[in-house]
């Protein structure tokens, strides 16, 4: 059933400002596309917010990404793991707390959402790192993060059109899921493109439901696969379905071992703990 077009019209006359990126982890996902940026500058900002760094470090030092030693300073945390990695945990972080609404049937569909992001950027950055693209693996993880983010911006705009009353509707989990199916990719292309965000996450955002995409493109091909795979660990939106593995044999040169598949699953899976 398509979007009631008084609803698609309410949506389309949200801010594209509301808030589905926290600034200072916005400032640090720029400051990284610089060639030059020092870690130092990493480190300062993240401290700039207490309840970010402090975020930052429960994560850091959780059973998903801690090392032998555990993490007591940002500094630590940020030698340790890398710049683009400590990025990576603040970006994650500060998502997570704008997944809540006062609005019982959103909040719950954002928790679930934030559970599928999350799990698919730990699963995308296991598969870069098993299957031999090390060397992208901390953008797979953002890229898995922020592929879905105009279904964030969705429900937030649903969120405000609900407290404002601009539209006599009764708000279901179906009816939102609907709503991300003909338009998520629409929003989270604009948003790519309003805040400026590298091209490489866009092409993800935009193309990571396409029939047909540059199938040499190895971080859009992993995503693809985690995000689709999340439905047999139960870390999707939509109904769990009884299926064999996705490899994505068709869309590109990915392949991935026994051994690859039970690391991307422990990665996954895990994220349910990473942020307790």
């Amino acid at each position: 059933m398509s979007v009631h077009i008084r609803l698609r019209y309410a949506l389309c006359t949200q801010p594209i400002e509301l808030p589905v990126f926290n600034p200072v982890a916005l400032d640090l996902l720029q400051m990284l596309a610089e060639p030059h940026t020092d870690i130092i500058d990493i480190v300062r900002t993240i401290n700039e917010d207490q309840a970010l760094a402090a975020q930052v470090l429960r994560m850091a030092n959780s059973a998903s990404y801690m090392g032998r030693d555990k993490c007591e300073t940002i500094k630590s945390a940020a030698i340790r793991l890398g710049a683009s990695h400590i990025t990576n945990l603040a970006m994650a972080a500060s998502h997570a707390s704008l997944h809540a609404s006062e609005s019982p049937v959103v909040n719950d569909v954002m928790q679930d959402l934030w559970l599928h992001s999350h799990a698919c950027a730990l699963g995308c950055r296991s598969v870069a790192i098993h299957t031999g693209q090390q060397s992208i693996a901390d953008q797979a993880y953002m890229a898995g993060l922020l592929h879905d983010i105009g279904k964030l911006y969705l429900l937030k705009a649903m969120e405000r059109i609900i407290q404002k009353g601009e539209l006599a509707i009764v708000i279901g989990r179906d009816l939102l899921l609907n709503v991300f199916s003909e338009m998520h990719v629409e929003f989270g292309c604009r948003l790519m493109d309003h805040w400026f965000l590298p091209g490489i996450y866009r092409n993800v955002v935009a193309n990571h439901h396409a029939e047909t995409f540059d199938s040499s493109d190895m971080l859009l091909a992993i995503v693809r696969m985690v995000n689709i795979n999340s439905r047999n660990f139960h870390l999707s939106l939509y109904p769990t379905l009884n299926r064999t593995r996705h490899t994505l044999s068709d869309d590109g040169p990915l392949y991935m071992d026994e051994s690859a598949w039970t690391k991307m699953e422990a990665a996954m899976t895990g994220s349910l703990t990473a942020l307790n």
